[in-house]
């Protein structure tokens, strides 16, 4: 089963922030450890995470640089910029309480015996 693409564009700023707390990545390695975090139930495009990179760097969460593969290919690497700290935590803190929400609405019902 598909995720449904609300869900996919609703998770997608805080996945991504979150995935580039490790260090600064480029569009393929993105969409390929989305895809293997979630076991392939979570498959991005080109189409779908270039124009959110984008959006991240004019607000100014991430910043990009151009640099060469070990190819010799050029490639954008994209990685944190120093006021994403803040709007990472604020993303966790919503996601949380998203999650616990859930949670809580999807526990077993009790029982009537």
């Amino acid at each position: 089963m598909k995720i449904s693409k609300d869900l996919v564009a609703a998770s997608a700023t805080p996945i991504i922030l979150g995935l580039l707390r490790g260090g600064e990545s480029y569009g393929y390695a993105i969409i390929q450890k989305v895809r293997e975090l979630s076991n392939d139930e979570v498959v991005w495009t080109d189409g779908m995470l270039y124009p959110i990179l984008h959006r991240l760097e004019e607000q100014g969460l991430i910043v990009a640089r151009w640099g060469e593969s070990e190819t010799g290919r050029k490639r954008k690497y994209y990685q944190l910029s120093p006021s994403a700290d803040v709007a990472l935590r604020e993303e966790r803190r919503q996601w949380e309480t998203i999650q616990f929400l859930m949670a809580r609405i999807f526990e077993p019902l009790p029982s009537n015996a």
